[in-house]
């Protein structure tokens, strides 16, 4: 039987502040895995800002004073989970033994990417149509 709980999770992945929220977790949780060293240190450090900030990007967004604003605030969620993308590389080959984990994260972040490229595409569009048709 399925429960109210469950149809929650499986919409999860369509509400986007609790997807972008859960990748920081996810992220932060990942870094807390892996014992400082003088090579980890520096790429936990971005990987948990550029992970969480996606997440943090995308509630401002949501509280945007303008379409400009957004989009703005969009762009910089596609940027910063891109960026995600490159530390988790960088953490797995630092990290042969997290690449598994690593590439779960990784996989999840370039589908974010995908999203905000496509919010931004369909911005981009809009004013394109839109400045046309003036």
């Amino acid at each position: 039987m399925t429960t109210k709980d469950d149809f929650n999770q499986d919409n999860d992945k369509y509400n986007l502040e609790e997807r972008t929220a859960k990748f920081g977790e996810n992220i932060i949780k990942f870094c807390k895995s892996i014992p400082d060293t003088t090579e980890t240190r520096p790429i936990k450090t971005q990987l948990i800002k550029a992970g969480t900030s996606v997440g943090a990007n995308y509630c401002e967004a949501n509280n945007a004073s303008s379409k400009r604003d957004f989009r703005n605030k969009i762009y910089i969620c596609k940027k910063e989970s891109q960026e995600s993308k490159f530390w988790l590389r960088m953490m797995a080959a630092a990290r042969p033994e997290k690449a598994a984990e690593a590439r779960i994260l990784w996989r999840e972040g370039h589908e974010l990417n995908l999203i905000f490229q496509k919010i931004c595409d369909t911005i981009d569009g809009r004013n394109k149509t839109k400045v046309k048709n003036e």
